[in-house]
């Protein structure tokens, strides 16, 4: 065992130790600025290149016919069993922490619509008019909403390429998106800028449920965050808190678990395990990270000599600087304490930052034969 391997499990000063060794590891071991091949998703896909808008609607942003003047519209019933050809399964397209989830088609436009059991009530409709006053091009916007026959919906734009989960857990589907680093970072980025609109709000909006399955992505890998809210509004709706806290939610911040309090900078952590999914290409469950103060160092000594720390699919596409970058800034958004962690807005700088450099190194580099380094030459000095 090295030196440096042997005084990470040995008793490290604490997580900003580990990050500076696994930074230094890596910028020795691991892909000399190996340069971007130039695959069709990462050189022509929109995301890419995108101006992405900081705060409040985007001139971009396209008029849906069925947003009203009024703010969130007031479906009736018959409308949405219309839309969705009566609830048949076939329109079944998942579940939420709201409830089920239909896609339909209304007035010529394609909607999602979630569904749950539940007598009406006044604060229902009120917080509802309020989340549907939030625009901005990085989160899915809430168009309406139903209450009637014991049952509460709201209608929410469709994102026609669904959750980042469809496109990057699955390695061995032959037919799985290729998602290059620089889609990555794109991708991190408008996930970070839809969490800090949130953040900017006066009161802020915490979302409380961040994770990879409520990153959407459109045709264009446009991303929009999903669930916006919705936690704040179960628990105003619900004497008892909404069912899903009774899951284990490996992106939630343990530091709630002690406090029962969630800050902007629970949806930080939240993000920085967002950010282990996409470096790693797997879910964090599946990683033997349990989501506890502390357990980041104990995973990360654990894979240091593991041959797949930084998903394969990466491999010969992304310059040294933009992977170690990014791994120091998931490690910060996981520190603990929670108060040591940076704020959303100094995120959106630092990836900004980072893809921007990325761009213009692969730019310039164009393309090349990458090298395939395993994990076990990674970590070692």
């Amino acid at each position: 065992m090295s030196k440096p391997y042997a005084a990470i499990l040995g008793g490290a000063a604490g997580l900003t130790i580990i990050a500076v060794f696994i930074i230094l590891w890596f910028c020795k071991s691991h892909c000399k600025n190996c340069p971007n091949g130039n695959s069709e998703t990462a050189s022509s896909g929109p995301s890419a290149q995108v101006e992405w808008n900081k705060g409040g609607r985007s001139s971009s942003e396209p008029t849906c016919p069925l947003f009203g003047s009024q703010g969130a519209r007031k479906f009736t019933i018959e409308e949405l069993e219309q839309a969705t050809k009566q609830f048949t399964d076939s329109s079944l397209i998942g579940y939420g922490s709201f409830g089920s989830v239909y896609k339909g088609l209304l007035q010529d436009t394609v909607v999602a619509i979630k569904r749950r059991t539940s007598a009406p009530r006044d604060d229902f409709v009120t917080e509802v008019v309020y989340l549907s006053e939030i625009r901005h091009r990085n989160l899915v916007s809430l168009l309406g909403y139903c209450q009637e026959r014991g049952e509460q919906m709201l209608v929410f734009e469709y994102l026609p390429n669904g959750s980042m989960c469809n496109h990057l857990y699955d390695m061995k589907l032959e037919s799985s998106t290729t998602l290059e680093f620089k889609l990555r970072l794109s991708i991190a980025l408008g996930a970070a800028k839809g969490l800090c609109h949130l953040h900017s709000l006066n009161p802020p909006l915490v979302h409380k449920n961040f994770k990879m399955a409520n990153v959407l992505v459109d045709e264009n890998f446009i991303v929009k965050v999903s669930d916006a809210g919705i936690s704040k509004l179960l628990e105003k709706i619900e004497e008892a808190g909404p069912s899903y806290t009774s899951d284990i939610n490996i992106f939630q911040d343990p530091e709630t678990g002690v406090s029962g309090t969630f800050t902007e900078m629970s949806d930080v952590y939240s993000f920085g395990v967002f950010l282990l999914e996409l470096i790693t290409g797997q879910e964090a469950a599946e990683l033997g990270f349990v989501g506890v103060e502390g357990s980041l160092i104990q995973w990360v000594a654990s894979r240091l000599n593991s041959n797949n720390f930084v998903d394969p699919r990466l491999m010969g596409n992304f310059t040294t600087d933009g992977i170690r970058n990014l791994i120091r800034l998931t490690l910060r958004c996981m520190t603990f304490p929670g108060i040591g962690r940076p704020k959303m807005q100094m995120v959106v700088d630092e990836l900004e930052r980072i893809h921007e450099k990325e761009m213009a190194l692969t730019t310039v580099m164009g393309e090349s034969t990458a090298t395939f380094i395993k994990g076990s030459e990674l970590f070692t000095s």
